[in-house]
């Protein structure tokens, strides 16, 4: 079996923080990178894509939910920990629900609908870095 080798250049991705009911979405790795943690969905984005694009479809692959992206609410770089790690540019988007309810694929394995000022609180949850203040960001995007 071969190891996966990873870009030599940065990879873009893109997450939403999806919004109902005064609530976001987290959803759980079911696999690395970030296997365990929970985090907000999305993916890198393919070539030729937007980012808004690229949202959109990650959002619906991995979650089945129809979203509104309403802005940017905030970056994050992941830089390689090891040797073979990705380095990531993340671009996180403000989002709200708009349609469905959620339905994981296999990069999933478990997801909740959380009140931002709750996060604090979750002190048994594995977060990935940078997540509460991205959705701070997102919360006061919407304006909710």
């Amino acid at each position: 079996m071969s190891a996966v080798v990873q870009p030599s250049h940065p990879q873009i991705a893109v997450s939403a923080a999806i919004f109902r009911a005064g609530k976001v979405l987290l959803t759980r790795r079911a696999r690395s990178p970030a296997k365990g943690f929970y985090s907000l969905p999305g993916g890198r984005v393919e070539f030729g894509e937007s980012l808004h694009q690229a949202l959109k479809r990650e959002v619906d692959e991995e979650t089945g939910l129809g979203i509104e992206i309403v802005g940017l609410a905030g970056w994050r770089e992941v830089l390689p920990a090891a040797p073979g790690a990705g380095h990531y540019l993340i671009m996180s988007f403000a989002a709200r629900w708009a349609a469905r309810e959620p339905v994981l694929n296999d990069e999933l394995d478990d997801y909740r609908w959380i009140a931002p000022n709750a996060l604090a609180s979750l002190g048994d949850l594995k977060l990935t870095g940078g997540l509460e203040e991205v959705i701070q960001s997102a919360h006061r995007l919407l304006g909710a």
